[in-house]
């Protein structure tokens, strides 16, 4: 499989794998903490906080890497706004179910939960800033410059077998 042509794929793919590594290792604190502060209902809220946290916010990465696999498509643009905002019209609409059916269950310690959701989304925001300042991405990345201006070329000029030759005199 070929490289992609878009430059903000690499960042993108970097971002989502350390932000995997980092939710193991989050799942493993946020788990321990609420096992100590409530445990069963506190290390399953702990788990379940980080769990979503890292699912909201992978969403939008990978809804922007999958649109990028129509770079260079006469609808690109069309495609890409649809992907990314049904990623986050999904992502909201999880959003309310999971509260929703989370709201009020015995099992859950509302604390621990809301504060590994914290701890994720400040995890990822983290993550987002390290990744951005260490990758290099040019200012002007994904753009083709022409490799002749249309204006220097006489009209015509094209066709003629001598256009080039100083030595052809004018024709008539």
């Amino acid at each position: 499989m070929s490289p992609s042509p878009v430059s903000s794929t690499p960042i993108l793919r970097r971002t989502l794998i350390w932000s995997a590594v980092a939710t193991a290792v989050l799942a493993i604190v946020a788990g321990g903490v609420g096992f100590l502060v409530a445990q069963g209902e506190g290390l399953v809220s702990g788990l379940l906080g980080v769990l979503l946290a890292a699912l909201f916010l992978a969403i939008t990465g990978i809804s922007i890497l999958v649109a990028n696999r129509w770079y260079g498509d006469p609808i690109y643009v069309q495609l890409f706004f649809a992907i990314v905002l049904g990623g986050w019209l999904l992502k909201l609409g999880l959003f309310v179910v999971v509260m929703i059916l989370l709201g009020g269950q015995p099992w859950l310690e509302p604390m621990v939960f809301f504060l590994s959701i914290v701890a994720g989304v400040i995890m990822s925001l983290i993550i987002d800033v390290l990744v951005l300042t260490r990758m290099r991405l040019p200012n002007v990345s994904d753009t083709t410059l022409p490799t002749e201006v249309p204006e220097d070329v006489a009209p015509g000029s094209q066709n003629r077998p001598d256009a080039g030759s100083a030595e052809a005199g004018p024709r008539s």
